[in-house]
């Protein structure tokens, strides 16, 4: 009798408040107030609404990229990649915790491939990324302009499908099919925080509700769902 060979295991993490315990896409925008490239009282009113509204499940995430990355776009790229390795020296390494890493690495050292599946856009997640020892990142991924045959920069539209809500599951059966699989071939979990998510967490086979929001914490004690408090 021929024996089925052990589907491959794909550990999926969604990235704020999950592997971090922090919002990079709101720290980032923290971060160019203090760097003067926005107007203090107008950008932080702005930005704690889209906050409120992503944590409500209401967020346009079109228009919140648009304001998320106006900053960006205006700097261009020799400033903001400058600003960036500020940013992750200053407030992005000191959130990088030893119990996240642990985690990563305990599903790495199984052989299981991980991916940050993100909705935060990918100027500033892949950075992130790399120093969790990830190379698989599935994030907003913005548009860029070329002028004169030069490299563009940002325009602030988002490419393609954003990877949010009901969009990171068709992102991540994007990834699956560039890799030959369907959702049938791979054995899937997936550790997120938010209530955002629970499209992706219905669609996997192992949901983990990681520091999860109040109400995705009372959906996975009603379906039984792992909860993990990973800095409690």
């Amino acid at each position: 009798m021929t024996v089925a060979a052990p589907r491959p295991r794909i550990a999926l993490f969604d990235l704020d408040h999950t592997l971090l315990p922090i919002d990079s896409d709101y720290a980032w925008g923290e971060f160019t107030i203090a760097r003067g490239w926005v107007d203090p009282v107008a950008f932080k009113r702005s930005n704690d609404a889209f906050y409120e509204q992503y944590k409500a499940g209401t967020l346009d995430v079109h228009d919140y990229v648009m304001f998320a990355t106006a900053a960006i776009c205006r700097q261009g790229a020799t400033n903001s990649i400058a600003a960036h390795a500020d940013f992750m020296r200053d407030v992005v390494q000191p959130a990088i915790k030893p119990q996240a890493l642990e985690l990563v690495q305990s599903h790495q050292r199984n052989h299981d491939t991980v991916v940050i599946v993100t909705a935060t856009n990918a100027f500033v997640t892949r950075p992130i990324a790399s120093a969790l020892g990830v190379s698989e990142l599935i994030a907003v991924d913005l548009e860029s302009t070329e002028n004169s045959g030069q490299p563009g920069w940002f325009t602030g539209a988002i490419v393609g499908v954003p990877s949010f809500r009901e969009g990171k599951v068709v992102r991540v059966e994007q990834w699956l099919r560039a890799r030959g699989w369907g959702w049938g071939d791979v054995h899937t979990t997936f550790y997120s925080d938010s209530i955002n998510d629970l499209p992706l967490l219905d669609r996997v086979d192992v949901a983990v509700a990681t520091n999860p929001d109040a109400r995705l914490h009372a959906i996975a004690i009603e379906r039984g769902w792992r909860i993990l408090e990973l800095f409690r």
